[in-house]
Formats: C-alpha cells, sequence, structure tokens
C-alpha cells in the first residue's frame, strides 16, 4: 500500500508541473501579445504625433442630388434590334430610281428635294467613313451614325462606301449594302450619289427627316 501511494504521489507531482508549465507558457504569451501591441502603438504615435478625437460639429452635410438614372439596357436593346431590323435581303432596287446615281426619295419627297440634293443645295453637316470595315461593323456602325445623327437633328450626310479598288475584282462590296441599309431606316428620307468632289461613285449623300416629322424642308446651312 505505501508504494501505491508513492506512486500516487508521483503522478500528482508531475501533473501539477506539467499545469505550472503551461501556465507559465500562457503568462509568457500573454505577456509577448502585451508587448506587441505596445510596440504597435508607439510606432503609430511615434510617425502621426499624439491624437485626439475631433468635437462633435452641428454643420449638416451638403446632400448631394443623385443622377438621373439613363435607359441604358433600353438604349442597347434597341441598338440590337436596329441592326437586326437592317437586313442585305431587302430589295433596294425596286426602291432606287433608274438612274446613274441609283438615288432614292420616300414617296412624299419630291423629286425638287432630290434634285437639290444631287446639286448639293445643302451643306455636309457630317460624314462617315466604312473604308476597311467588314459587312457587321459597317452595319453597326451606319446604323449609330444615322441615328446619332438624326438625335442632333443634323439632316444632310456623306457615307463613304468606296469605289472597291482594293476589293476582290475591283467591285464597291459595300456599295449596295450600304443603299439598302439607308434605304431601311426610317430617318433617311433620300439619298443620291455624291458629285465627283464629294467623293462621285464612292459616297453617297444622305438626307435625314427632321426630328418634327417634316421631311422636304430641309434649312439650308452657310457654307
Amino acid at each position: 500500500m505505501k508504494v501505491n501511494g508513492l506512486k500516487e504521489l508521483g503522478r500528482l507531482r508531475d501533473a501539477l508541473r506539467e499545469a505550472e508549465a503551461q501556465a507559465a507558457a500562457e503568462r509568457a504569451r500573454q505577456a509577448a501579445e502585451r508587448a506587441r501591441r505596445e510596440r504597435e502603438r508607439n510606432l503609430f504615435t511615434s510617425s502621426v504625433g499624439p491624437v485626439r478625437p475631433m468635437k462633435p460639429s452641428s454643420r449638416a452635410l451638403p446632400s448631394r442630388t443623385p443622377p438621373s438614372p439613363e435607359p441604358r439596357q433600353r438604349e442597347l436593346d434597341e441598338q440590337a434590334a436596329l441592326r437586326e431590323a437592317l437586313s442585305d435581303e431587302v430589295d433596294v432596287e425596286s426602291l432606287l430610281l433608274t438612274d446613274d446615281g441609283l438615288s432614292y426619295r420616300r414617296p412624299d419627297v419630291s423629286e425638287a428635294v432630290l434634285a437639290k440634293l444631287r446639286k448639293g443645295h445643302w451643306s455636309i453637316q457630317g460624314e462617315l467613313d466604312l473604308h476597311g470595315m467588314r459587312r457587321d461593323e459597317a452595319r453597326d456602325t451606319l446604323s449609330d451614325f444615322i441615328r446619332l445623327a438624326h438625335q442632333h437633328s443634323r439632316r444632310c450626310l456623306r457615307v463613304v462606301h468606296g469605289k472597291g479598288h482594293g476589293s476582290p475584282g475591283r467591285e464597291p462590296v459595300l456599295k449596295s449594302k450600304v443603299q439598302r441599309w439607308l434605304a431601311q431606316r426610317r430617318e433617311v428620307i433620300a439619298f443620291a450619289q455624291a458629285a465627283g468632289p464629294q467623293g462621285g461613285a464612292g459616297a453617297l449623300i444622305v438626307l435625314l427627316g427632321s426630328r418634327d416629322g417634316q421631311t422636304g424642308h430641309a434649312a439650308r446651312q452657310p457654307r
């Protein structure tokens, strides 16, 4: 019995020593953590100097008017719909007038308006050059160009599609496509082949209707 008692005392002593070692290790860890925090506070103080809380202010913060929402998604949807609506398969020849310039005018636009367009009666208010563009890129670019010009009340435009000198067979690939696309745009009321100084067979002069719905009375612009 005495031997067993000594063994129990030995195990108890070992357990106490282990507990003391763990407690000492925890105290050392906490001391190291306090020292680390103190070093950080001292570093902050030495870097920025002494600080003190700001006094509460009774001034009201200025209110900012939020910007008006822009229908971005609706605009993107409208542009996508316009691009899809422009077809390469429209029989534009039935719409074009049978003259050398393959002119086009809506039924409610007089021949006199078309004659003025051929003669350069109106100043060019915007120009688009489609040289080097692929079909889809040219169609989208032309669609955006016409839409923005109409929004800004620009009436007379020049669209350069090229004469085809750099195309296979030296044929103007975009010319017939541009005519088809323009004839399908509701903003376009007439177009004609440009005169020599304005690009000749490589360009079209396009007349847009006014935003108030008047089609045949574009105001003459000073040159």
